[in-house]
């Protein structure tokens, strides 16, 4: 048994909040009181100026396992989302070889059960990532896939797409897309506009996000299907959103945001340099402030990290144009969306957490993202307060323009199904 005292309680599904104490046994919580007396034997925990919160659901990151295991592993990456708050990860399947078949899928779930949280995958929607033939989707379904992506590279052929879409409908599960048409693009990674002309490349500019998105969300009002559009970095791009869902009576239709859009423009691609690339690029104030309205509306309904971890030699010893593009985010992710979000007035604590939690569970069907008497026992305590300089990773990668940054919002311990997986030292 495990009792949680004297720490503020905030869930984000019912809107409770207040000072609660919470009992849990074999993993899921039996009790929540103002105050509970601790039963014999029973593993105390003082919370006392934190706050509580359920276990983080971060629905986007690459652990690059199996194939590119020098970034980093499951193991590790695991690591890094228990430091983050995180119980439950949704990784993306852009691995070598990619998550198209089953064998590649058990080798992932398998690995992930020993990490001590939550570790679900997405399968590939085509074979090899190539765009061509869909894989087995029911299979891989039936194989524990929780959805399909293929993050990384966008699907061009609006055929396979609504393929895709209805088949995912039927199977009951989302599917996420990455949304840079690369006919608009000139040297990923870094905007077209006052960064490209700093670094005399073509950049990628903004209509590679805003005409694919265009198209699928067409397609997810025709289909029905359950569609998630990923790490959003355009405010027309919010706005077709916004509209998309007005038409959307199934409610099938997200968004998601990345820490770094909404904190960073592409002056951190000038400043930072390869440590500030990724896909989609950091664009322009309006794009930030719109995507942080788009976070307070509902449009844009999941914060998500993108969590893309590169050696540093890839990112440092390569020049601009060859540096990959990602960088790592689970570990300063709730931070972000304290300092740049909550404390800033644009999101109230409760909000922030349900962005972080409870939607993308519900998207993706998860018993996961709130804290209720029979739920589970996954849990993140915090203290909003406390200031700290971003750096230290469990991550395997440094690869981010955070680094040395002191931000708001301190991780001090990480619950999962009943127990401890991490504890601020």
């Amino acid at each position: 048994m495990l009792l949680i005292k004297n720490g503020y309680m905030i869930d984000p599904k019912s809107g409770v909040e207040g000072n609660y104490d919470i009992l849990s046994e074999d993993g899921r919580i039996t009790k929540i009181a103002e105050c509970i007396d601790a039963p014999e034997g029973c593993e105390v925990i003082d919370a006392e100026g934190l706050t509580v919160g359920p276990g983080l659901v971060d629905v986007h990151v690459h652990f690059r396992d199996p194939g590119f295991t020098s970034k980093e592993d499951i193991i590790t990456g695991a690591n890094a989302a228990k430091a983050g708050g995180f119980t439950t990860v949704v990784m993306m399947a852009n691995t070598r070889p990619t998550i198209d078949s089953v064998d590649t899928l058990a080798y992932c779930l398998e690995k992930g059960a020993t990490t001590g949280i939550h570790v679900t995958s997405c399968a590939n929607v085509t074979c090899g990532m190539m765009g061509e033939i869909l894989t087995n989707m029911e299979k891989l379904v039936r194989a524990g896939a929780v959805g399909f992506t293929d993050d990384g590279i966008p699907l061009r052929n609006p055929e396979i797409v609504k393929e895709a879409m209805i088949r995912t409908r039927d199977l009951g599960v989302p599917i996420s897309f990455h949304e840079e048409d690369p006919d608009y693009i000139e040297n990923n990674g870094i905007n077209h506009g006052k960064a490209s002309e700093y670094y005399h490349i073509g950049g990628s500019d903004r209509m590679a996000e805003i005409v694919m998105v265009e198209r699928d969300l067409g397609l997810a009002l025709e289909t029905g299907a359950s569609i998630e559009i990923q790490h959003i970095s355009t405010k027309e791009a919010v706005e077709l959103v916004r509209k998309a869902k007005a038409k959307a009576a199934l409610g099938n239709i997200h968004a998601e945001a990345t820490p770094h859009h909404f904190s960073l423009t592409e002056e951190a691609a000038i400043r930072y340099g390869s440590y500030a690339k990724m896909n989609p690029p950091l664009r322009e104030e309006a794009d930030r402030m719109a995507i942080i309205e788009g976070l307070a509306d509902g449009t844009i309904d999941i914060i998500a990290t993108d969590h893309a971890p590169h050696t540093t030699a890839e990112k440092k010893e390569r020049k601009l144009t060859e540096a990959p593009s990602g960088i790592i985010g689970l570990e300063t992710s709730l931070a972000l969306g304290i300092t740049e979000l909550v404390h800033k007035g644009y999101l109230s604590m409760r909000t922030l957490l349900e962005r972080m939690s409870y939607a993308p569970a519900s998207m993706y069907h998860f018993d996961a993202g709130y804290i209720a008497e029979g739920g589970p026992c996954d849990l993140v305590l915090f203290d909003e307060n406390e200031k700290f300089t971003a750096g230290g990773y469990a991550s395997k990668a440094e690869n981010t323009p955070f680094t040395g940054m002191e931000l708001t919002g301190r991780v001090h311990m990480t619950i999962c199904g009943g127990k401890v997986v991490y504890k601020k030292v």
